[in-house]
């Protein structure tokens, strides 16, 4: 996947044509990494969940509720693999090739078959035997559908209605309330996101008689979308520079230039943690990869330990809306708007919301009068140097990507290579047998959580669409909500209070293809309300009594979550001043993006 898009952009630039295939072979290879990923976030409980079954007692309540999450995951898998098994034995029919010649249904394979992995992994990782016999009780309830597709028993598919299966006709409406509170008992309890999302889907269409194929289709037409293979791409390139020395090499640089002045240590912790983010495209690996730095070195030039905690916890949200950020990209693929104008009308809000952290930092600075070394302008530009690689990545892709040099898979190809060379090459951070293999498993998980998740999602947002519930949405708020500034506020709060609960890829799948319409009815500019979306994702990051950012630092720094709540809530306040400048003031999103069309 990073050679492909690379050579392509390589190629085009001497011969005038690229690799025969290359974008196409990249789209697909982009299924194969996902399901390879989803696979071992399956086995290594990786998948973007809820953690409220750590806050069951220990004991039996606990492994009840892990025993139910094992039960619904290991069902809805082995649905979820017999409908994809369908797919493919329907495409298989068909003549659709890639270059080469190679027949397009030869890559869905795997879905059937990571979905079928997916379920016994799930059966395995129950917690008692009792559970383990159940879960492998719902496996074998789905066989006998397998093997009668595939001896070629032709019909409407599995749990289709009116020709369903004998066993379960006349029975679809009182499957709907039962199954619907199962799958949200199972939500709550902890199950993977993607698990509830599908089982709700498959669900969905069962009862309005259409094939569950429709569910695993719908993830293959996502992920054979054109820019969507820039999410792995950009992930491998963030978790390579996380493994090496960039956050020591960024951390120096910050420190060497702005540690004169006052407050420069909290500045400085603000621009890298805001940085690192922008890389890994995820805070709680800002917060897990700085906080062992930064923390003890706030805390030994005399600032606050209650404010060096809210600090790293805040910052450690901030740079999402900055290239190459992957928030960005998925939006933009869910919502389908331009990538590359998201990136633009983001860069001055990023910008205000870590001015204003680095604005507080400045004051507690004075306050607590810490120590302002004299800025050395050897170790000052030493350290820039030594850091140019790091720094390099963000500029390479915005300067690829604005002068029409690649595209937006190529320049985040081009950044996976960049990544790869500096700290296998440069740097030698990371050694090319013993670390990068390591790193690249760590990569595709993530991925995989997020590619299966935005697949199933699809496939429920294309159940929501034929039943035309966004129409009778934008119909209910048009009738309740009679100006833009009533929705903009409403859009707030709603993504303040879900954005504490939902992982922000989670948050983006499930509410953008909802919100995107309905700003549109309200003449919100699409750039804009992506902006502002991404902007109360950041915030509610920090907004109690779930916000991710919360849960990880107090994890990290074995701190009680109540002291978090109390040292985040400053933080809290100035960036939904931020937030609120954001949305009520468009031209900050919306006046660059205007500029650059226009020289255009």
């Amino acid at each position: 996947m990073v050679l492909l898009p690379t050579l392509e952009a390589a190629v085009r630039r001497v011969t005038g044509s690229g690799v025969p295939g290359a974008a196409v072979y990249t789209q697909h290879l982009t299924l194969w990494v996902g399901f390879l990923g989803a696979m071992l976030a399956t086995s290594t409980g990786n998948h973007l969940a809820l953690s409220t079954v750590d806050f069951l007692r220990a004991g039996w309540p606990r492994e009840l509720a892990r025993a139910f999450d094992s039960a619904v995951t290991t069902l809805v898998c082995a649905l979820l693999a017999y409908a994809s098994f369908d797919m493919v034995l329907l495409d298989k029919g068909r003549v659709d090739t890639l270059a080469g010649g190679v027949p397009e249904w030869w890559f869905e394979v795997v879905m059937p078959v990571g979905f079928a992995v997916m379920s016994i992994r799930g059966a395995m990782k129950a917690p008692s035997r009792g559970a383990k016999a159940v879960c492998w009780i719902l496996i074998a309830a789905v066989l006998p559908f397998l093997v009668s597709r595939a001896l070629a028993v032709r019909g409407e598919g599995f749990l289709t209605m009116p020709d369903g299966p004998t066993l379960l006709r006349g029975h679809t409406s009182a499957l709907g309330w039962p199954g619907s509170l199962v799958l949200f008992a199972a939500f709550l309890l902890g199950a993977p996101v993607f698990v509830v999302m599908a089982g709700y889907a498959l669900l969905l269409f069962y009862l309005a008689g259409t094939p569950v194929a429709s569910v695993p289709a719908e993830t293959f037409r996502l992920v054979v979308s054109p820019t969507l293979p820039a999410i792995p791409l950009l992930t491998v390139a963030g978790y390579v520079l996380a493994e090496g020395g960039a956050s020591r090499r960024l951390v120096r640089a910050a420190q060497g230039w702005f540690g004169w002045m006052p407050g420069g240590l909290a500045v400085m912790a603000t621009f890298v943690c805001a940085l690192f983010t922008t890389f890994t495209g995820a805070s709680g690996v800002t917060i897990l990869a700085l906080g062992g730095i930064i923390l003890p070195a706030l805390v030994s030039e005399k600032y606050p330990e209650g404010f060096s905690l809210g600090l790293v916890t805040a910052a450690g949200s901030l740079g999402l809306l900055f290239p190459p950020s992957l928030p960005v990209i998925l939006y933009g693929v869910v919502a389908g708007v331009p990538i590359d104008h998201l990136y633009i009308g983001g860069l001055f809000p990023g910008l205000l919301m870590v001015a204003l952290v680095a604005a507080y930092g400045v004051w507690m600075g004075i306050r607590n009068r810490t120590p302002r070394p004299r800025f050395e302008r050897r170790e000052a530009l030493g350290a820039l140097w030594h850091a140019k690689w790091d720094l390099g990545l963000p500029i390479l892709i915005i300067v690829a990507v604005a002068s029409g040099f690649a595209t937006i898979v190529e320049s985040a190809a081009l950044g996976a290579a960049y990544a790869i060379v500096a700290e296998l090459v440069l740097h030698r951070d990371v050694h090319l047998t013993r670390d990068l293999p390591r790193v690249l498993v760590h990569a595709s998980t993530l991925v995989g959580s997020v590619v299966i998740l935005l697949g199933v999602a699809l496939g429920m947002t294309s159940y929501l669409v034929d039943a035309e519930i966004p129409t009778r949405l934008l119909a209910w708020v048009q009738t309740h909500i009679h100006s833009q500034w009533e929705f903009l506020l409403a859009l707030n709060l709603l993504l303040l209070v879900l954005g504490s609960v939902l992982e922000i890829y989670s948050a983006i799948v499930v509410l953008a293809p909802l919100v995107a319409p309905l700003g549109a009815a309200f003449g919100v500019e699409p750039v804009h309300l992506g902006v502002v979306f991404l902007a109360n994702l950041e915030l509610g990051f920090l907004f109690p009594p779930m916000g991710l950012n919360l849960f990880l630092s107090a994890s990290r720094f074995q701190k009680p979550l109540p002291l978090l709540y109390r040292k985040a809530l400053p933080f809290l306040v100035i960036m939904a001043v931020g937030v609120l400048l954001i949305t009520y003031v468009p031209a900050i999103t919306t006046g660059v993006v205007a500029l650059l069309t226009r020289a255009r």
